[in-house]
């Protein structure tokens, strides 16, 4: 969310900015309820001013002795339509704040110009695609082959776009969650918390999933409680309505959940296999910082994601999105994308985002700056979507046979450096 004064005094600018994310973003309605504030708090102070007139004037007159029943009417009418006057402000107010929650963060000035994905930049790609002297496979059909991954029972189960782990299958996924969440507390200076898989509105508004995206989550039927879609949700919310100390900043968080989608709006978008499901895990790093901090902070935080696929031995590419592409609550965004064999292309693994203090400013977030407060700022990254890792290693360390070798950082987790065909039960 935006601060009100700061639009109100920057208008032109912010609209600008707004203007190179594309899409329809209501500023007009954002003027004219502007306009329509300043007239009503224009027309309070002038009765204001009136009715202290009068009030001078009917002490003086009974002073005199003189009547002042006429004064005194028009004190109280004048006194009504103040009263009304500032109902009608504290529901523009209102109103201003149910618009300003709809409106996106504004991109940061680094961030490029662009209207959808193709005009990402790439900043980095590090390793190399393999070449394979054999037709790779996706995991698709590697994973059901192997006895490690079943689609149909899944969908048996629950529906469709969810699915059941094997033997192998299922220790590999719970070996990239140990493995993510060590090398973050162990390497990189996070602590590890473990939060509430449901949330209520109050935090899904906080991080800017609520009102806007309400599509794209699962609500508990009769509560006010949601399935998370992301750990970024429960994390930030830890501090919510808190004031931290400035030397307690940047503050570093890690989290494994199982998340939750709808995927209302993928319209068909990677159907197959598990790159796009209802639900999945994730490890997230979230982090709090000052103001002048956060910038530096992003750059640490994605490249704590990269560091993971560089010790998984996994070819991948860094984009920072352009200002089209980005999610509505973030200043600037990486996206990390890894190398499939089986699909011939990059897949996004983490997307790591500062929202300066747009997250904080919704769920009261500030630090104590001296005598002051003032609104942290939040990131937050995947580090790693574990089911996208999981068909990374899969596609990538894939053998002619069928086989997968094990990546040598998690064979202690596994107690197995390869993946073979399992008995299917």
């Amino acid at each position: 969310m935006h601060d009100l004064s700061f639009f109100r005094t920057n208008f032109e600018r912010i609209a600008e900015r707004l203007a190179t994310r594309g899409g329809a973003i209501n500023l007009e309605g954002f003027r004219a309820l502007d306009s329509e504030r300043r007239a009503a708090i224009s027309q309070a102070e002038q009765l204001k001013a009136l009715k202290n007139q009068h009030s001078q004037e009917i002490g003086k007159l009974k002073r005199e002795g003189a009547d002042t029943t006429e004064r005194q009417k028009e004190v109280r009418a004048a006194t009504e339509q103040i009263a009304s006057l500032d109902e009608r402000v504290a529901a523009l107010d209102a109103q201003f704040q149910e618009l300003l929650a709809g409106i996106p963060n504004i991109p940061h000035e680094s961030v490029p110009l662009g209207r959808s994905a193709e005009d990402n930049v790439e900043v980095r790609r590090v390793g190399e695609p393999r070449t394979l002297d054999f037709e790779p496979q996706a995991h698709w059909d590697l994973g059901p082959a192997l006895g490690i991954l079943d689609f149909e029972r899944a969908g048996k189960i629950t529906g469709a776009r969810f699915a059941l782990y094997w033997g192998a299958g299922a220790r590999l996924e719970r070996a990239l969650v140990n493995f993510f969440l060590d090398t973050h507390t162990r390497h990189h200076g996070y602590t590890e918390v473990l939060p509430p898989f449901m949330v209520n509105s109050a935090s899904l508004y906080g991080t800017g999933q609520l009102p806007k995206f309400a599509a794209d989550l699962f609500k508990i039927e009769a509560s006010d409680f949601w399935l998370i879609p992301t750990a970024e949700v429960p994390v930030t919310n830890i501090y919510r309505d808190e004031v931290l100390e400035a030397e307690q900043l940047p503050i570093a968080l890690c989290a494994y959940t199982p998340c939750f989608r709808s995927e209302a709006g993928s319209y068909g978008r990677d159907v197959r296999g598990i790159i796009r499901q209802h639900q999945f895990q994730k490890v997230e790093m979230v982090k709090f910082t000052r103001p002048e901090q956060s910038y530096d902070e992003l750059d640490k935080l994605t490249g704590d994601a990269e560091d993971l696929l560089i010790r998984l031995g996994l070819p991948f590419r860094t984009v920072v999105l352009c200002t089209g592409d980005m999610g509505a609550s973030s200043a600037k965004t990486y996206d990390i994308e890894v190398w499939l064999p089986g699909q011939n292309n990059y897949k996004e693994i983490s997307s790591c985002s500062n929202f300066e203090a747009f997250q904080a400013r919704r769920a009261g977030i500030r630090f104590r700056n001296g005598k002051k407060t003032e609104f942290a700022h939040t990131l937050n990254g995947s580090g790693l979507a574990v089911g996208r890792t999981w068909v990374a290693i899969i596609e990538n360390y894939q053998q002619k046979d069928g086989s997968v070798i094990v990546p040598e950082v998690l064979r202690p987790y596994m107690n197995e450096e390869v993946i073979r065909p399992e008995r299917k039960l």
